[in-house]
């Protein structure tokens, strides 16, 4: 309250003031004190270094604050004072500096998805669409720190091939659900179902009609019709059917 009484007194001589926040919020409690900020200071514009989050992380306080960042900036705090992973603990360097930089320049970028901000929502389509088409290119270029998400793609699949591979080293071929769903919609299309979720559904009811005619699990095992192998209805074993 005391912000609010210093904020009026200086506006009514005609001086411009940006009100500090708390930098130490436990999660639950950020909306209500960004709502009493509102209200004390007259919406004048609030600021917060953080606030972060919990204290049990001294060397990750980039990450633990700009969870509270996050959170306040969707709420209407209008600038974040970004902190580096030695917030505590001793002077940043330049690293130090890039970590807490980027951890918040994610959080307004959250805020502004939150506040639906046009260009933020098209950035975000934007690489999620190049995600989903696998241009991985597109992808380093879209992102934040174009130098290290690409450095990370090479740590495992550096050829260029890999550049236009329809997988990362995550999933790998087989498991990738961006590339399965490029392929069920190809099926879909292929076979003429209506859509993706038609094309599913199909082949789930194909597929289970087959293991249940054959009485069999994937192991083999002749208790498929009953949906296990070591647990089994007790009712079932008692007539016979297992052995």
């Amino acid at each position: 309250m005391q912000q609010g009484e210093l904020t009026r007194r200086a506006w009514e001589k005609d001086v411009q003031v940006m009100n500090e926040g708390p930098g130490h919020i436990p999660l639950h409690k950020i909306p209500e004190n960004m709502e009493k900020q509102l209200d004390w200071c007259s919406e004048a514009p609030f600021y917060t270094l953080g606030p972060l989050t919990t204290d049990i992380a001294p060397g990750y306080d980039h990450i633990t604050s700009a969870m509270g960042a996050a959170n306040i900036g969707a709420l209407g705090a209008a600038l974040l004072c970004y902190v580096t992973p030695k917030e505590h603990l001793g002077l940043p360097n330049r690293d130090d500096v890039k970590a807490g930089v980027i951890a918040y320049k994610i959080a307004a970028h959250a805020d502004d998805l939150a506040k639906q901000h046009p260009y933020a929502r098209k950035w975000d389509d934007a690489l999620s669409k190049a995600r989903f088409e696998f241009r991985w290119r597109d992808q380093f270029a879209l992102s934040l720190d174009p130098v290290t998400a690409q450095a990370f793609h090479d740590e495992t699949l550096p050829s260029d091939g890999a550049k236009v591979a329809h997988f990362c080293s995550m999933c790998g071929p087989k498991f990738c659900s961006m590339k399965i769903t490029e392929d069920v919609r190809k099926y879909a299309a292929e076979h003429g179902y209506g859509d993706a979720e038609d094309a599913l559904k199909h082949g789930m009811d194909e597929m289970s009609e087959k293991f249940l005619a054959a009485k069999k699990t994937i192991s083999g095992e002749q208790w498929g019709e009953m949906g296990g192998e070591i647990y089994l209805p007790e009712t079932y074993v008692h007539n016979g059917h297992a052995h």
